[in-house]
């Protein structure tokens, strides 16, 4: 199902709201945005995982960026009539941020810091219930970030077991 582009609003280049719902701009590179913004989530993500208590940096930054993004979407949604356009990725960077959260349990590894991205981005993309069901029926800024952030918890839990199974094999 093709989504509406904000392409069809004309001020959107000078509106701050904007340029943070695309994520400073990874929103607007094709293919796939929502992919391209999950990368800038994992990048900056690893930045985060660098700072004392990396659990409580991930998580506050998360709700810091839920807030502000519920205001920023709630205020393209008011410009240009259009929901959850494909360019809005900065829910992907915080439902990204959700599915790091184990990583800061654990020994700094690239197959993890994957495992994440692959994760979410499977939530993400298939939307199994409860996601699906909140991604049709949740309206606004909340319903743009919640399907996200769910699939990010999705995926940190799956990660979590993930690791600890591969703990107690090796």
């Amino acid at each position: 199902m093709s989504k509406d582009s904000l392409n069809v609003w004309p001020e959107r280049r000078k509106s701050v709201a904007y340029w943070w719902s695309v994520g400073f701009g990874a929103g607007l590179l094709r293919p796939a945005p929502g992919t391209w913004g999950s990368v800038l989530g994992v990048i900056l993500g690893l930045a985060i995982l660098q700072l004392d208590y990396p659990i409580w940096a991930l998580s506050i930054g998360a709700l810091l960026v839920t807030l502000i993004s519920l205001w920023s979407i709630g205020a393209i949604e008011s410009a240009c009539g259009i929901h959850d356009a494909p360019e809005i990725v900065i829910d992907e960077i915080a439902g990204q941020w959700v599915a790091m959260i184990p990583l800061a349990l654990m020994p700094f590894s690239w197959p993890a810091v994957t495992a994440s991205f692959l994760l979410f981005r499977f939530f993400d993309i298939l939307k199994p219930w409860p996601i699906s069901w909140l991604d049709k029926h949740v309206g606004g800024g909340f319903g743009v970030m919640v399907d996200d952030l769910l699939a990010g918890a999705f995926a940190a839990i799956c990660l979590y077991f993930g690791m600890a199974i591969v703990s107690l094999i090796g």
